[in-house]
Formats: C-alpha cells, sequence, structure tokens
C-alpha cells in the first residue's frame, strides 16, 4: 500500500513539499519568490610528492557585505583527513560536523584510521538525498593506508577525483595558476607557495574572496595547519595614533556640513 495514501510520510530523502507551495504561491502573485544570493569563496588543493595540501580564503560574506574577515574554511574531518568548504557557511559546518562525528564513531568500532573514500562517500550520499538544497561545495583531502587522495563533491552529489582542484566563486582564477603552473613530484615548500599563489589569484579577482590564506598540509602520519600563512590585504591606517584635528574646529566643520 503506499504511503502517501496511509499518511505516512516517506522515508529518508528530501520532501519538497514546500517547494511546490512556494511555487504556487509565487506565481499567483501572495509571495515574491527569494532572491538569488552570490556567495562567495576560493578553495583549492593539490597532491604533492609526500601528502596533500589544502588551501582557503577567510572572508565570508552576505550579499555585498563582509560579514567575517577571518573565517575559518578547512573543516576537521579526521586526524588524517580535512576537507574545504564553498557555499552556504552553515551548510557546510553541519554537513562536515556531521560526517566528522560519523568518522569518529568508525573509528571507536573499527579501531582504524579513517579512509578519505568513507568520508566521501558519506558526504556525497547525504548532499544527493537534497538535491542540491544543501548548498555546500567541498573539497575534500587526506591520507590514509593507500596514500594521499583529493577530491570535490558538489552540491547535488557528483564527485571527482583529481590531483589538483578549486572551488568557489574565485575557482576560475585559482585554476589558471594550477594549470599553468602545477607538475606532479612537487615537495612540500613548492606546494604551499603554488596554492598559496592560486588562493591569492581568487582574492585578487574576485570580490567574494578576501583577507587571508589558510593552509592545511596533510601527510602520512602528521598533519599541519598554517592559520593566517599569508596576509596578502594587510590593513593600513593613516596614522597609528589615530585621527587627530585642530582645536575649535568640530564647530566650524559641522556648520559647513548643515548650513542653518
Amino acid at each position: 500500500m503506499d504511503n502517501a495514501n496511509i499518511g505516512i510520510p516517506p522515508k529518508g530523502g528530501f520532501s519538497f513539499d514546500l517547494c511546490r507551495r512556494n511555487d504556487m504561491l509565487s506565481k499567483k502573485g501572495i509571495v515574491p519568490p527569494p532572491s538569488y544570493r552570490k556567495t562567495g569563496t576560493t578553495i583549492v588543493g593539490l597532491i604533492f610528492q609526500n601528502g596533500v595540501i589544502l588551501g582557503a580564503d577567510t572572508r565570508a560574506t552576505a550579499g555585498s557585505i563582509v560579514c567575517d574577515k577571518n573565517c575559518e574554511k578547512i573543516h576537521y574531518m579526521a586526524p588524517n583527513i580535512y576537507c574545504c568548504g564553498a557555499g552556504t557557511a552553515a551548510d557546510t559546518e553541519a554537513v562536515t560536523d556531521m560526517v566528522s562525528s560519523q568518522l569518529q564513531l568508525h573509528r571507536y568500532h573499527t579501531g582504524r584510521e579513517s579512509r578519505v573514500v568513507t568520508a566521501l562517500t558519506l558526504l556525497k550520499s547525504h548532499l544527493f538525498k537534497y538535491q542540491g538544497h544543501v548548498q555546500a561545495a567541498l573539497v575534500l583531502g587526506g591520507v590514509d593506508a593507500t596514500g594521499p587522495h583529493l577530491h570535490t563533491i558538489y552540491p547535488h552529489g557528483s564527485t571527482d577525483t583529481l590531483p589538483f582542484a578549486t572551488m568557489g566563486s574565485g575557482s576560475l582564477a585559482a585554476m589558471a595558476v594550477f594549470e599553468s603552473k602545477y607538475r606532479e613530484g612537487l615537495t612540500k615548500e613548492e606546494g604551499i607557495s603554488l596554492v598559496c599563489e592560486a588562493i591569492c589569484s581568487g582574492i585578487f579577482n574576485d570580490l567574494g574572496s578576501g583577507s587571508n590564506v589558510d593552509i592545511c598540509v596533510i601527510t602520512k602520519g602528521d598533519k599541519e595547519y598554517l592559520r593566517n600563512h599569508q596576509l596578502p590585504n594587510p590593513r593600513t591606517y593613516i596614522s597609528s595614533k589615530g585621527y587627530s584635528f585642530p582645536k575649535k574646529t568640530e564647530g566650524t566643520c559641522i556648520t559647513k556640513l548643515f548650513p542653518t
């Protein structure tokens, strides 16, 4: 017997009932459809000689407003796995935290190190259920018993496995750097330098990306999180002592601005 006929909600997946309701209300002119809001981020990753390097900018935006100049976009998944997030900040935080806890429980149960493919499967299965309504675009990287791995995961659940990857609104500028300069067998120092250059390309060519460069280097049995590794946009001030005005000029300035 069909679940819909006996009033039992379907199990799992995403319910599109509210989407159909909102579409009906907008077509009747009762409620205007929500406006499109652009998100901005540059996240990258590459495989180097001994592991994986992930990089991200630190600007969080809401439309044209910069909400946070120094946020963290590289999320912990497991001791040997990290994940960069682009899209809606709340979605990337929630999805990575949820899968991170599932990986922890799996390690407790098996007593073994987490595999990157396990994190990949959990992430893409969750995102596919919601058909893109969970707006999380991810770059997943890690090193396990089978070597270094780098994957991209799109909001609809599709994935790619690549030697270097970029995502976010600044991805094209960052990809231009990778495609012209990436090669196999990069050393750690060369990889960090290339990731920084790719993120800076996104910062300087995309209005949604900005502030600083975060780097995470993952190797076999070790990881190095370089918070604010590079500061391409240092904040400058006119004077270290602040602004100063000659005495008895305040009233004159106000009179000029608001004449009676």
